[in-house]
């Protein structure tokens, strides 16, 4: 897309002012047919070899759901998919039986940079990145709002809001959906508060096609206590309110290297870090999340045997399992 075709859809995407298009009724997500079993569990999984060679990893470490990078994540362009990259990718997903896919936006995108020009390429990589998770067929592209890097919220909120209704210009009709991560709040990263979420949904005309990613270790680093049982539900409850639960359709799940409130995005593996195991016992067994895809985030050998240890684990407090100490 070239210049002056982003400067016209961000013109498009002002006018209008407050209008909005808000519908009655659940926002599909990523779900089965049968969500009485429990949450569908997986990992991040490397698309080296090609974005279809990450099926066979996570059915290697015995996963339900997986997440993926559409490209590399620390470049800004990447060659096109082809014909046999969607089809590679297509038969991976018929050999391995797992459907439950979504992908994860490049670090490298900033949708509320006040610079024009980072904006402008950070959009045109969305709208790259949402093109291929439509060719592929995956429902979610979950991605972190942007830092507004001492431009102030406000102006921050207002850039996202912007950037999400010029990509639903762009990709009108796409069943891929933009899905918004709840962050550490790092540095000027906004989406630390469920209130930043609401005020991103306030300002995009279109709000009924975004939907919302929980991550453990962001929450609790931004000061969401999941570590008690008050603070899990005092936790839903706000999300509830402010967002809305269905609007959730994924979970990443990270125990956490720092404290509750340290505003620092570092990952533990599950039960070894200051979350500890029964926030994830409690997560496990709370019905109103079955159904919806849950990933690790976690570091892991070549093997995959961390991956496959915490799977296991958290399978067990799936089914009542008492929680175990140490590291997977």
């Amino acid at each position: 897309m070239s210049r002056k075709g982003l400067q016209a859809l961000r013109r498009r995407s002002r006018a209008g002012g407050g209008e909005k298009t808000r519908r009655a009724g659940r926002v599909s997500r990523h779900a089965p047919s049968d969500t009485s079993s429990g949450p569908l569990l997986g990992a991040h999984m490397s698309i080296a070899g090609g974005v279809h060679q990450a099926l066979y990893r996570a059915q290697q470490a015995g996963c339900e759901a997986v997440q993926v990078f559409t490209k590399p994540s620390r470049q800004w362009q990447a060659k096109p998919l082809a014909a046999e990259d969607i089809a590679s990718f297509q038969a991976a997903q018929r050999a391995t039986g797992i459907t439950a896919v979504m992908a994860h936006d490049s670090y490298l995108l900033n949708l509320a940079a006040t610079d024009l020009t980072l904006w402008e390429k950070s959009l045109h990589a969305f709208i790259d990145e949402m093109e291929r998770c439509e060719a592929l067929q995956i429902a979610a592209l979950v991605a972190h709002p942007g830092a507004h890097v001492g431009a102030g919220e406000e102006v921050g909120f207002a850039n996202i809001a912007r950037a999400i209704d010029a990509v639903h210009i762009a990709c009108a009709g796409f069943r891929t959906r933009i899905t918004l991560e709840i962050t550490a709040g790092q540095g000027t990263c906004l989406g630390y508060r469920f209130a930043h979420m609401r005020d991103i949904l306030a300002r995009v005309r279109d709000s009924d096609r975004l939907q919302f990613c929980f991550d453990t270790q962001h929450a609790f680093a931004a000061g969401y206590d999941l570590s008690t049982a008050e603070g899990y539900e005092r936790t839903f409850a706000e999300f509830d309110e402010l967002i809305g639960l269905q609007r959730l359709a994924a979970f990443h799940l990270n125990d956490a290297k720092t404290g509750l409130g340290s505003r620092v995005d570092r990952h533990a593996h599950i039960g070894a870090g200051c979350l500890g195991a029964e926030p994830f016992r409690r997560l496990m067994q709370d019905r109103r999340f079955w159904g919806l895809p849950m990933c690790l985030e976690t570091p892991k050998s070549q093997d995959l045997h961390e991956d496959i240890a915490a799977l296991a684990r958290l399978h067990g407090f799936l089914h009542g399992a008492p929680p175990a100490s140490g590291p997977p």
